[in-house]
Parts: structure tokens; C-alpha cells; sequence
């Protein structure tokens, strides 16, 4: 089955166009929220804990989120949460020098929780209409949707923060999450809905113990979660201030850094997804590492990074559509959306941890250089943890 033919699923169709358009709004607003911390005079650290506020709300709530899931109709829950990313966006304007950095937490947290929740919701309902081969398509599809919106967005993001300025940034983010909200009107899902007579409390500790039994699960979930070896963001911004800004502007350096690195992206599931199974999964593992470690040593000249970091994207789409496909085949469909809003909460604990890492070693005065490389080295541990997961598990 081709994308083309999975793309003629009215439900997948739908919600690709609105994974479109919401997802190049968050990336197209983040290059402006990049740029304005670093014009600000915001430290390391201080860059570190906001990133770090986009990936925190799947972590902290992740079992209400999972509850909330399993028990709201799902277009419903998609429209408060489009509405409360609107809200939030808007509030990113307020935003006006160092020391409203601590309003500029909450917005993002509040945002994120809402995309956070959606993105689960999403993935959640997937395996429910989708089987099979489409379903592993569908993922893909995502991956490069987010993949694309990536690119073009943190393209035309540092194009437009250069050229304006961080309000009209926000306010284009606003009107594409308007027009996403009215796509999602015309939404329809034939889907019998779930029963549960369990309470909130119960749902939550039904999940947890459902996990707890499933051995198989939570190593698939750390798998997936090593892909969090590749959150660049706070690494990228601090390349921009230490290296690239005597080349070019710090928004610019920022979005086209992060676009070529979404070309990667987008390319890559095109090139490898046909390739990647269960059996040789490892060596794709080992083979994302090898490709960081090689990044971090030509990184620090502009021209060689662009190149070094498409490269870099090439496998990471692919590594992380095709872990969610297996974690998805596993999990009974009553219990999809709270251990898909668990995996989310160990994916991003991965991203944040490596977030702080990168942010407290800068700190500390280590070349970025040797933070990617330990970064790239996490992928080759992840190679010998699978590789023991395979033979625990034929």
C-alpha cells in the first residue's frame, strides 16, 4: 500500500491536513520563541528550562491526559485543546523582555499539555479504525507531515521573525490553528464508543497495573523513547549564539539549521522505511549514532552543519514511526490511550533529561562538539538494548 492510497481514508486524510496545519504553526512560532530568548540575554540554563516546558506537561500528566483520552469523544477533546493553543499563542505576546521569561514557561506549558494530549489522542485512535500495513503507514505519513512542517516552518519562521517581528510571527501561528480548528469540523469517525464504568482513580491504576504485566511493553517504550537522543533544540540555539551569528543572523541560523535537518526528516522514511524491520532494527540504531557522533565534528562551520544535519535526519523519522508501529500492535484497545499517553511521558522524560544535559554541560563548559557526541552515543546504546530485547523476546 503507497501513502496515496492510504491518504484516500477520509479519517486519515482529515487529520493529516490538520496535523499539517497545526503542526508548521508550532514550529514556524518556535524559531521567534528561540530568537526572543537569546535577544533577552536568557542563559543557558535559562533557554533549557523553556524548551524544556514544551516537553514537561506529557511527563507530569500523562495519566490524566490517558484517562481523559480513553473516556472523551475524540473530536470534542480535539477542539477544546485547538482552542487552548490559540489562547496560549496569543498570550506569547505579552512577552516582552527577561523578566516575563517566567509567563513565558506557563504559556508554553499550557500549549504543550494541549498538543501534547492531542498528539496522544491521535495516535491512540489510529489502531482503533487502522490495521496492519496502513497503520504503519499512517505513522509514517505522521512522521513526515511533522517532518515537512519541520522544515517549512522553522524556514519561514526565521524568515518572517527576521524580517518583522515576533507578534506578527505569533499572530500567523494563531490564524493557522484557526483555520486547523475549522477543519476539523467536517471530521467523521464511525467509531463505537468505549464503555467504562471504572472512576478516574481506577482507570489510571488499571492502566499502570496493565502496564506492569505487560513486560514487553515497557521495554518497547524504552526503545521508542531513545529517539528523545535527538531533541537538538537547545543544542542548535546555543550553536547559533556561539558559532553561526558571525555568519548570519541568530533567527536565521536557527531556522535553517532546523529546516535542513527536516529535509533529512522528510526524505529519509522515503529512502529506509522499506528497509527497517524487526530483525535488523539494531543496525539502524547504530547507524543513527555513528551519523551524530559524525555531525559533532564538523558542526561548528555553518555550511558543513547544514549538510551534516540533513544527513543526521535521515533515520530518525523512520526509527521513530516504525517503534510506535510495534508499541501500537501490542496494546489492547481499551487500554490505548493510556499507554500511549505513558509512552509519551517516557519519550519526553528522554528529551527533557537530554535537554538539561545539554543545557547544565554547556553550563559547565563542555564543547558541544563532546555533548553530541555523548548524544549519538545514547543510539548505540539503544542498538545493544534492542539487540537483548530480540533475543529475550523471539
Amino acid at each position: 500500500m503507497t501513502y496515496l492510497e492510504t491518504l484516500k481514508h477520509p479519517v486519515v486524510a482529515r487529520l493529516t491536513l490538520i496535523q499539517f496545519i497545526s503542526y508548521f504553526g508550532s514550529w514556524f512560532s518556535q524559531v521567534a520563541i528561540a530568537s526572543m530568548l537569546v535577544e533577552y540575554g536568557a542563559s543557558e540554563m535559562a533557554i533549557a528550562y523553556v524548551f524544556m516546558m514544551i516537553m514537561l506537561p506529557a511527563i507530569l500528566l500523562a495519566p490524566i491526559s490517558g484517562w481523559i483520552i480513553d473516556r472523551i469523544e475524540f473530536k470534542k477533546l480535539m477542539q477544546v485543546l485547538l482552542l487552548i493553543e490559540i489562547a496560549m499563542t496569543l498570550l506569547f505576546m505579552t512577552i516582552n523582555s527577561i523578566d516575563s521569561i517566567g509567563w513565558l514557561m506557563l504559556f508554553l506549558f499550557i500549549r504543550s499539555l494541549a498538543a501534547s494530549t492531542l498528539f496522544s489522542a491521535e495516535m491512540a485512535l489510529f489502531p482503533k479504525i487502522l490495521k496492519g500495513e496502513i497503520l504503519k503507514n499512517t505513522n509514517e505519513i505522521h512522521s513526515i507531515v511533522w517532518s515537512v512542517c519541520f522544515a517549512v516552518g522553522m524556514a519561514l519562521g526565521g524568515l518572517v521573525t527576521y524580517y518583522f517581528d515576533y507578534d506578527t510571527t505569533f499572530m500567523i501561528d494563531v490564524i493557522l490553528y484557526v483555520i486547523a480548528s475549522f477543519v476539523l469540523l467536517g471530521l467523521h469517525i464511525s467509531l463505537k464508543p468505549t464503555k467504562h464504568t471504572e472512576s478516574a482513580m481506577e482507570m489510571m491504576k488499571s492502566g499502570f497495573v496493565y502496564l506492569k504485566n505487560h513486560k514487553k511493553l515497557l521495554h518497547l517504550i524504552i526503545i521508542h523513547s531513545s529517539l528523545g537522543f535527538t531533541a537538538f533544540d537547545t543544542l542548535v540555539t546555543l550553536l547559533a549564539d556561539l558559532h553561526y551569528k558571525y555568519i548570519i543572523a541568530i533567527p536565521l541560523a536557527i531556522g535553517w539549521i532546523n529546516a535542513s535537518r527536516a529535509i533529512g526528516l522528510s526524505v529519509g522514511p522515503l529512502l529506509f522505511s522499506r528497509f527497517i524491520n524487526e530483525k535488523n532494527l539494531h543496525y539502524f540504531f547504530a547507524l543513527q549514532g555513528l551519523l551524530i557522533i559524525l555531525w559533532s565534528f564538523i558542526q561548528n562551520n555553518f555550511s558543513y552543519s547544514l549538510i551534516g544535519i540533513v544527513i543526521v535526519g535521515l533515520l530518525s523519522t523512520s526509527l521513530w514511526s516504525y517503534t510506535y508501529y510495534l508499541l501500537q500492535q501490542e496494546i489492547e484497545s481499551q487500554y490505548l490511550g493510556r499507554v500511549i499517553a505513558y509512552n509519551d511521558m517516557i519519550f519526553m522524560t528522554t528529551n527533557i533529561m537530554v535537554t538539561l544535559f545539554v543545557g547544565y554541560a554547556a553550563k559547565m563548559g563542555m564543547e558541544l562538539n563532546y555533548i553530541t557526541i555523548v548524544m549519538g552515543s545514547g543510539f548505540l546504546l539503544t542498538a545493544v538494548y534492542y539487540r537483548w530485547f530480540q533475543k529475550a523476546y523471539e
